[in-house]
């Protein structure tokens, strides 16, 4: 059997897509698995040993263009592939698998997809988590009645290449002699979800004076954001406070990450990566929920306030206060590493 999957564009939903693509080879261990993703995706693919195939999404985000999916679909034909499992909502993630003429394709409900999906289920809300509805699409349509029909999930795990982790190390002269307490204040899909900075600087300042260092994660776009902490420290504690932001690759953010004696990160793509690394992980959520997408591992401590009007699931507070943030001490966040940490 040979599958394809279409992927969903979003880094964390990448991660949390791995509990399918396990589910899948072990239905199927002698079937051939390919993913299309983003090419900000594939690195976390080349972690999986379950996915056989990474084919970059060419389209950006959002992109229609019928003529370039109805080409990678003509051309993707050649493969002869018997499956396709769609995992975006999006009419037009279900236009290539159409288009390469794969007989079975599976997939939500989503956004007028009659017809273009022939194996459609329509009871996504019987699934309350993200991971959930994703490992059910391995399974027959009249078996998946509710989550409660599904077996015990396998939590994503991506794997780490120790060659590379040492020749990041180097590179960015980063060493293992006190333990690391990785920070991760972005998030891209918008400030509702990020904690302020000077939590954060607070946090750090308590857990490099306990003995941590810290490393703070994240793309270019949270240099900023990063520098501001590093500034806000004691200038006899900013030698153990490291700038990663725009520094790594995605290879590099998974294989420094795994070294982390706790990470404390935003609802973001790195927190769900930190979980798949099994790294005691405290989550801090703000207009989002840890009832639809949580971090998948053994230790986890979130945290959040319970304001009445969270979470609202905006990218942007729409009251304009961004309390469910501001009002999330750091002392909450100081006790939840002290309770992961045991």
């Amino acid at each position: 059997m040979k599958i394809l999957v279409i992927g969903p564009s979003w880094v964390g939903d990448m991660v949390m897509s791995q509990s399918l693509y396990i589910t899948l080879k072990k239905q199927h261990p002698d079937a051939e698995l390919h993913v299309i993703a983003p090419t900000w995706c594939c690195a976390l693919l080349e972690r999986m040993p379950e996915v056989d195939k990474a084919i970059i999404m060419p389209l950006g985000h959002g992109e229609f263009k019928l003529p370039e999916r109805f080409r990678l679909g003509r051309q993707l034909a050649a493969e002869g592939y018997d499956w396709a499992i769609i995992q975006p909502n999006s009419l037009k993630s279900a236009l290539i698998p159409l288009f390469a003429c794969i007989k079975k394709r599976t997939g939500w409900k989503g956004e007028f997809r009659y017809g273009l999906l022939n194996d459609l289920r329509s009871n996504k809300a019987d699934f309350p988590l993200m991971v959930e509805r994703y490992a059910a699409l391995a399974y027959p349509k009249a078996e998946m009645k509710d989550h409660h029909c599904l077996p015990v999930l396998p939590w994503p795990a991506l794997s780490v290449d120790p060659q590379n982790q040492q020749q990041a190390l180097n590179q960015l002269q980063l060493n293992t002699g006190r333990p690391i307490l990785a920070l991760c204040p972005g998030a891209e899909f918008g400030p509702a979800k990020r904690w302020p900075e000077q939590h954060y600087a607070e946090v750090a300042r308590k857990q490099i004076s306990e003995g941590y260092q810290v490393w703070i994660f994240g793309s270019a776009k949270d240099v900023v954001v990063a520098e501001t902490i590093r500034a806000s420290l004691p200038e006899t504690m900013r030698p153990h406070c490291h700038l990663l932001t725009g520094k790594t690759s995605l290879h590099q953010a998974i294989d420094l990450m795994a070294l982390a004696s706790v990470v404390v990160s935003n609802d973001s793509g790195l927190m769900h990566i930190a979980a798949a690394l099994q790294r005691p992980l405290v989550g801090v959520y703000g207009s989002t929920s840890p009832q639809y997408t949580p971090p998948l591992a053994e230790k986890v401590a979130v945290v959040h306030t319970d304001i009445e009007c969270r979470p609202c699931f905006k990218r942007e507070c729409p009251l304009g206060h961004l309390k469910c943030l501001r009002e999330l001490p750091p002392q909450d966040v100081n006790t939840a590493i002290d309770n992961v940490s045991s």
